[in-house]
């Protein structure tokens, strides 16, 4: 029976290093981005609003939103850091994860406004990402103080 004790060994390794394969499967190794949530509130600026949406990724690889574009006006994303905005860059969207753009935090900025959106039009969204192109979202414009019940 001693001899056997080495093969054992290396079977029982192989099969330890056989479960230890990628998380990036061939099956799931892109990512698999879909938007929801998505609303802007109403403007109370003629030249500025804000934007909000989650983005999901049930992929198995991340992707970055590299740029935002809309019709209305220029559009950045902005993150809250402190107490202050800043423009962000590159924003990872993780493998089984989520992008959230929420009042208080991370948001679309909407600048130098053609036209000042009104409650219950839809606003065009492109969001760009680094592998899975463009993503386009119509965003409803809702009152100013729309606060969602869940999400954001």
């Amino acid at each position: 029976m001693r001899r056997f004790a080495p093969v054992t060994a290396v079977l029982a390794g192989a099969l330890v290093l056989a479960g230890c394969g990628s998380e990036d499967a061939p099956g799931d190794a892109k990512a698999e981005l879909s938007v929801s949530g998505a609303y802007m509130p109403k403007p109370v600026s003629d030249s500025m609003a804000a934007g909000f949406l989650t983005v999901s990724n049930k992929g198995g690889t991340k992707d970055e939103l590299t740029s935002v574009t809309s019709d209305v006006g220029e559009v950045t994303a902005h993150e809250t850091v402190g107490s202050s905005m800043q423009e962000a860059r590159d924003l990872a969207v993780p493998a089984h994860g989520q992008l959230v753009f929420e009042s208080g935090g991370s948001h679309l900025m909407f600048e130098k406004l053609k036209r000042k959106p009104e409650e219950g039009e839809k606003v065009t969204v492109k969001l760009h990402f680094a592998e899975s192109g463009t993503v386009t979202v119509e965003m409803p414009v809702k009152p100013a103080t729309y606060r969602p019940k869940t999400g954001h």
